[in-house]
C-alpha cells in the first residue's frame, strides 16, 4: 500500500462465502472462522501472498509500481517474485517519501503488462493472500484490464479480515500489517516495499493459522 490515506497495512474452505467487494474478482471469505487450526491447514496447498506499491490509491487511475509476492507451499516459502514496474506516469513525491521509489528507479522497468503477466505466470494454481486484498486486488484487476491479460477466478485470503477474526482486543490493539508483524515476529518488517511487505503478510499469515508463534 503507498498512499498515507489508505488503511496501513504496516487485512479451502467448506464454511459458506461472503458476498465479495464490489469490483474485487475472484475474492471468496469464510462466513465465520473457528480459529487457528490444529493441524496444517496449509498442507498440499500453494498460497502466493501478494504486495504492490503503487502511484496512489485509485485503481485505474494511479498504477503499480512493483509487485511482490511469496510462494508457500504447504505452509514453507518456495520461490519468491519481485520486480519493478513503469507506471506509465509520474510518482507523486509523498509517495516517493513513504516507499522510496522513484521516477528514476521505474523509468527503465519493464512496462505493468509485462510484470502482471510475470505474475500471473508465478501464482498459476495458487490461493491468492494479501493484507487489505481489496486495494491489492483492485489494482491487479484493473492493470490486467489494462494490458489485455485475463484475470483468473483466484480464491483469495485477506489477512486483514483473518485477523480480526482471529484475534481480539487484548491480544492486538489493531489489524495493521506493522502490528500484526510485531505479534507474529515476521522475519522481515513491513516497508512500504512490495517483496518486505508480502513477506511479512505471508508470516502473519502462518501465525493466524496456527503455525506461527506471536512474541512472547
Amino acid at each position: 500500500m503507498t498512499s498515507a490515506t489508505a488503511p496501513d497495512r504496516t487485512a479451502a474452505s467448506a464454511e459458506p462465502a461472503m458476498t465479495p467487494p464490489a469490483g474485487t474478482p475472484g475474492m471468496t471469505l469464510p462466513a465465520r472462522w473457528p480459529g487457528p487450526a490444529r493441524t496444517d491447514p496449509l498442507a498440499g496447498t500453494d498460497v502466493v501472498v501478494v504486495d504492490v506499491e503503487t502511484t496512489g490509491c485509485h485503481p485505474g487511475q494511479d498504477a503499480i509500481t512493483e509487485i511482490g509476492a511469496v510462494r508457500l507451499h504447504g505452509g514453507v516459502v518456495a520461490a519468491r517474485f519481485c520486480s519493478l514496474a513503469n507506471p506509465g506516469q509520474p510518482i507523486p513525491a509523498d509517495i516517493t517519501e513513504l516507499t522510496g521509489i522513484t521516477d528514476g528507479m521505474v523509468r527503465d522497468a519493464p512496462p505493468v503488462a509485462a510484470v502482471l503477466a510475470a505474475f500471473l505466470a508465478f501464482a498459476q494454481g495458487s490461493v491468492l493472500a494479501a493484507h487489505n486484498a481489496p486495494f491489492d486486488l483492485a489494482f491487479l484487476a484493473a492493470a490486467a484490464r489494462a494490458g489485455g491479460l485475463r484475470w483468473p477466478p483466484f480464491a483469495v485470503i485477506d489477512t486483514a479480515v483473518l485477523a480480526r477474526l482471529v484475534l481480539g482486543a487484548p491480544e492486538v490493539p489493531d489489524r495493521k500489517l506493522s502490528t500484526l508483524a510485531g505479534h507474529f515476529r515476521t522475519r522481515v518488517a513491513p516497508c512500504h516495499r512490495a517483496l518486505p511487505d508480502a513477506s511479512a503478510t505471508a508470516d502473519v499469515l502462518l501465525g493466524l493459522l496456527g503455525l506461527r508463534p506471536p512474541a512472547a
